[in-house]
């Protein structure tokens, strides 16, 4: 997973092919109007960090949409978040301000494996091992 730290901000809004969805907004809709077309980056946004709803629509832009492209969480990131996140379908994280990258990084290390699959890999340990 890309971690951004939030003094680098500017320079992440300013790719092409990027859409930003509200947490409210209906993927289905989305996604048969033909918006997620050609699109390279989504960014889900997080208001709070008690504000789990752009982990449904990651997984379910990954799972049901089949989108492969980047998918970017904004707002209020924290260092917490960040496994569940990328086990969920995020490929990169933007940082709240204040949040140190280097400490963020190093959540990565300290899990080796999970038993349960996840969007990244939906079959659990015991499938994963057996093949």
């Amino acid at each position: 997973m890309k971690i951004i730290a939030a003094d680098a901000q500017p320079t992440y809004l300013e790719a092409e092919n990027a859409l930003q969805i509200a947490n409210d907004a209906e993927l289905a809709d989305l996604a048969s109007s033909g918006a997620l077309d050609g699109v390279a980056r989504i960014d889900l946004h997080f208001p709070k960090f008690t504000d789990g709803r752009a982990y449904s629509q990651a997984v379910l832009l990954r799972r049901r949409y089949k989108f492969t492209g980047d998918i970017r969480a904004t707002g209020d990131v924290l260092i917490d978040q960040l496994v569940h996140m990328h086990r969920s379908g995020f490929s990169s994280a933007v940082l709240a301000p204040g949040v140190n990258a280097e400490a963020a990084e190093r959540q990565f290390a300290r899990f080796a494996a999970f038993y349960q699959g996840d969007a990244l890999e939906p079959r659990p340990l015991f499938a994963r091992e057996a093949a």
